[in-house]
């Protein structure tokens, strides 16, 4: 059995390819979101308050996406699917039946 396996012919998967794509241990679209947000509104308001406003909520939030990360890195992708789920599906076989 061992001697089958051994011809067969191995590929390599390189591990760019398969993990998730995290910009600083966070999804990479909510970080860049949460991002845009916060300098939105350190440069509309124009005051050090809302500066300091717009740092600090950065701050929390990429804490909080980074935790939500670390224990799944695809919770976005899942969030979106499960949304995109209908909540009942009728028994029928074909969705051209007539009812």
């Amino acid at each position: 059995m061992a001697d089958n396996l051994s011809g067969l012919h191995r590929n390599r998967i390189h591990r760019a390819l398969s993990r998730p794509n995290l910009l600083m241990g966070a999804d990479r679209e909510l970080v860049l979101i949460t991002g845009l947000a916060a300098t939105v509104l350190i440069f509309l308001v124009l005051t050090i308050y809302s500066a300091l406003l717009g740092v600090a909520i950065w701050i929390v939030v990429v804490g909080i996406l980074r935790m939500m990360a670390k224990a799944d890195p695809l919770v976005r992708q899942v969030y979106v699917r499960h949304v995109s789920y209908r909540p009942y599906y009728r028994p029928t076989t074909s969705p051209w039946r007539k009812y």
